[in-house]
């Protein structure tokens, strides 16, 4: 076994010890890509208009929506990867690779349509308000234009993953992070294009990703892809049946976010501004639990490839472990310097404020997220992909959603009540997936003992 093909077989050694280096770059990627946003916003708080604020905060919300729900779909691709190197059978990963292309081609062109085609609808269906409505429809409008290079990042990302490579995807990522941060001066500071240059910003770093990604994979041969690959086929039909859940459930996750914002609106500009920069900071405090359940869909996969089912429960209580450390921290910042945190994307004193008051409602969610993300990755490496989808859904739309509008619609509508709807939705999450743990763990030894 060569050094590398050791460093990604997580069937053997320290699951710490492996489980570690394995997530760090995730999180590293999903810190930079966090970052295209936050600095959208940053860049547009400091030297564009309050409207173009607003308009990049709702913008980034669709586009959140769909970047999420593709990253999602593309956990079929990870899982199914690790559990073919798991199980010695690499030779079905390029029919996968390539039956997959196909797919996200034609996803692409379907999100290229809506949001070309109906970015001003989209608009005025987050309830942006009046002032941003416009800006809002062409920042979307823009992102549309790009949504292939969007597509196929989170494409190529989740075959890294799923080779047990998690380093390239983080180098060709900060490469792209440069690229926004530059293009982000240049057009809003430089140029005064307000969201539009945030968005041509965006888009353009997205376009790095996804040449350096390719330009890595046939580098470094990782897998070998025939022309005979790219066709719809077995493999990449059973990567779309675990990832389907999953795109549905984050889907209807991330619409309830964009119905969150469009709550938030209702209360005005200022507010929909303070949501927006308090959103940022929440996906970076997200990071972690996020980087955890990527992983660990990953690790648990291999492992009940390889029939190590103990080894795979145990990831799970490590990741556990390692989540609570971080999430202790990470809350103890938001709860009390919340305002240093939003102030650094705005000097409106309002709308710091605002923020703060919402992330004062959220804080705890970065806690509890440790526990639910560490089991949805135990689950997801297990197939168990529908139960992953039901239980978001039910602590989306019967839990979350209902109770952040209740709280938005209260005479004194307070966005640090309305925050508060996240973690209480995730506890009620939690319950569910110790149930459902329970259950699976009692299924296998009565099955053991037949």
């Amino acid at each position: 076994m060569s050094k590398s093909d050791s460093k990604s077989d997580f069937t053997h050694g320290s699951i710490l010890g492996k489980l570690l280096p394995f997530m760090v770059p995730i999180l590293g990627a999903l810190v930079l890509q966090a970052a295209y946003g936050a600095v959208d916003l940053l860049v547009v708080g400091r030297f564009g208009t309050t409207s173009g604020l607003s308009a990049v905060s709702t913008g980034s919300q669709v586009l959140n929506l769909v970047t999420f729900v593709i990253t999602q779909f593309a956990m079929g691709i990870t899982v199914l990867i690790a559990r073919y190197i798991g199980e010695n059978k690499k030779q079905h990963i390029g029919p996968l690779i390539g039956g997959s292309t196909i797919i996200y081609a034609i996803i692409s062109v379907v999100l290229f349509v809506i949001m070309i085609g109906f970015s001003r609808q989209i608009a005025v269906l987050m309830q942006a308000p009046q002032e941003a409505v416009d800006l809002t429809s062409v920042y979307v409008r823009i992102c549309g234009g790009g949504i292939f290079f969007i597509v196929a990042y989170n494409l190529l990302a989740a075959i890294f993953r799923g080779l047990g490579d998690s380093k390239s995807p983080l180098i060709f990522v900060a490469v792209a992070c440069v690229v926004n941060i530059v293009g982000d001066l240049v057009l809003v500071a430089g140029f005064k294009m307000d969201a539009a240059g945030a968005a041509i910003a965006t888009v353009a770093a997205q376009a790095v990703s996804v040449v350096f990604a390719i330009v890595l994979l046939v580098k470094k041969q990782l897998v070998k892809i025939t022309g005979d690959d790219f066709k719809v086929n077995e493999h990449c039909v059973r990567a779309l049946k675990v990832g389907a859940p999953l795109a549905l459930q984050e889907c209807l996750t991330q619409i309830s976010f964009l119905a969150l914002c469009a709550f938030v609106n209702r209360l005005g500009l200022t507010a929909s501004s303070g949501y927006g920069v308090a959103c940022k900071i929440v996906n970076f405090a997200m990071l972690v639990p996020s980087s955890l359940m990527q992983s660990m869909a990953s690790f648990v996969s291999q492992n009940v490839g390889a029939g190590k089912e103990k080894r795979a429960k145990k990831a799970m209580f490590t990741g556990m472990g390692v989540g609570l450390v971080v999430g202790c921290m990470v809350f103890s910042f938001v709860m009390f310097k919340g305002d240093l945190l939003t102030g650094i994307f705005t000097t409106d004193t309002a709308v710091i404020q605002k923020g703060y008051d919402y992330l004062r409602g959220f804080a705890l969610e970065s806690i509890v997220t440790a526990f639910l993300f560490s089991m949805i990755g135990y689950f997801n490496g297990h197939d168990k992909t529908v139960w992953v989808m039901i239980q978001g859904l039910v602590q989306t739309l019967l839990v979350r959603l209902p109770l952040a509008y209740y709280m938005s619609i209260q005479p004194n509508a307070s966005l640090t009540k309305i925050g508060l709807a996240a973690p209480v939705s995730t506890m009620v999450g939690i319950v569910l997936n110790v149930g459902f743990y329970i259950y699976l763990d009692r299924a296998e030894k009565k099955s053991n003992a037949l």
